[in-house]
């Protein structure tokens, strides 16, 4: 595999925000360098940065027509360390918009979590959510556990996870026990938009903490009827956990909403903002979320009318409240955002825009207040599925980006890194 390990791109941006503070003053961006990763063919890609600073790399690993692989790879000197295999399976649900995730305890990083997507049934989307842990810092996994005890065959996924201890996991997820009638199965699937439950009970949104022998405590369910296809998102705000997800309303309206964890208990969804996207099945496009101490920011996909939009809200309360929320695309992005602060006042959402047949990864830097620098463009990429939901992390003073690379018929897991 022929993989270009430097890209300058000769780049004379970018993110020109008030001088006047220095905390929102950026080195003007001039490489982008690329690090080759050693997947072979694959996808589904997520990046995490430990407490101690270490970056993981995650993606499935295609290997074979039917068996795949959930592996990772540690950043180190600029490289990324060969691949370990965390559990493999022929009886995965793989999917380019619901993919697993890694993350370590707050534990000086001795101790992982991963999930992926198992099937429970013969049912298209009959599939459970499957976490494993490792002790060792990832050289042995244990057997998987699942987060969800309700024994139904129906669709758990589009999970997030964040790290709240040395010993405490709190993860939330799509739930689809309510959407199956009495005999188990699936009612009035219209997967026009991949899947939705016109007749049937809701979609919900799920939570749970778990610990490292695995056992389960505060299980909840949050919102009794979401969107049933978006990616959940999670931040950890200096008032606790604070959760984004597209809601849904017995009208179909379909905007983004929150709820957060104040003292141990949740409050009721909120909306951020009034968007009334009114639209009949899921647009498989979640939001993306990012806190740094009381300041959080939201990034998501909407529509108005036959117009796309990318918007960011603000919130300097930890979630409590959010700013209005304003545009931040360039006229026709297709979405799958990703948000992250780089600094206690600055931050950088990425989304993919549609330029005629062509597409590419964009990113802006963002302060607190909502002031805009300049965009740039991280890869050329496609609009189709198969190219998936671009990742960020922030790790010491760059960002570090994984995105899925569409070659003929095969797909490659590529990333790269800038300093900002």
């Amino acid at each position: 595999m022929k993989i270009q390990t430097l890209l300058f791109l000769n780049l004379s941006l970018l993110f020109l925000l008030d001088c006047n503070q220095p905390s929102s003053n950026i080195n003007t961006i001039t490489d982008l360098i690329e690090i080759p990763t050693p997947c072979k063919e694959g996808g589904e890609s997520n990046l995490f940065v430990s407490e101690t600073g270490t970056v993981y790399l995650s993606w499935v690993e295609y290997l074979n027509d039917s068996t795949d692989a959930l592996v990772f790879s540690i950043l180190k000197n600029k490289a990324w360390s060969a691949p370990k295999t965390i559990a493999s399976g022929s009886n995965w649900f793989v999917n380019w918009a619901d993919f697993p995730s890694l993350l370590a305890y707050r534990d000086n990083g001795n101790s992982l979590v991963a999930h992926w997507l198992q099937k429970s049934a013969e049912g298209t989307y009959d599939y459970d959510i499957h976490i494993s842990q490792s002790h060792d810092a990832g050289r042995t996994w244990e057997s998987s556990f699942i987060p969800h005890k309700d024994s139904i065959s129906a669709e758990h996924g589009f999970v997030s996870m964040l790290a709240l201890s040395a010993d405490k996991v709190f993860a939330t997820w799509l739930d689809g026990r309510k959407t199956k009638d009495g005999e188990g199965d699936a009612i009035a699937h219209d997967h026009g938009h991949d899947h939705d439950n016109a007749h049937a009970g809701a979609m919900t949104l799920r939570s749970a903490v778990f610990n490292k022998a695995g056992n389960l405590t505060e299980e909840t369910e949050l919102d009794d009827r979401v969107c049933d296809c978006c990616q959940t998102t999670a931040a950890l705000t200096d008032k606790g956990v604070i959760v984004a997800y597209r809601d849904r309303s017995e009208k179909e309206i379909r905007d983004i909403s929150v709820v957060r964890n104040i003292d141990n208990e949740w409050t009721k969804p909120k909306t951020v903002s009034k968007d009334e996207w009114l639209i009949a099945g899921c647009p498989v496009n979640g939001p993306s979320l990012a806190a740094a101490g009381k300041n959080v920011a939201l990034a998501w996909f909407t529509m108005k009318g036959e117009k796309s939009i990318v918007k960011v809200a603000i919130s300097n309360d930890s979630g409590e409240s959010f700013d209005s929320a304003f545009q931040i695309d360039e006229g026709n992005p297709i979405g799958r955002v990703d948000v992250i602060w780089i600094a206690e006042q600055n931050f950088v959402v990425s989304w993919i825009e549609k330029y005629g047949e062509e597409a590419k990864i964009k990113l802006i830097k963002i302060n607190e207040t909502g002031k805009l620098g300049e965009s740039m463009v991280i890869a050329n990429t496609t609009a189709s599925r198969q190219s998936g939901f671009p990742r960020m992390v922030k790790h010491g003073n760059e960002i570090i980006i994984s995105w899925t690379k569409v070659e003929a018929e095969k797909t490659k897991v590529k990333t790269a890194f800038l300093k900002y």
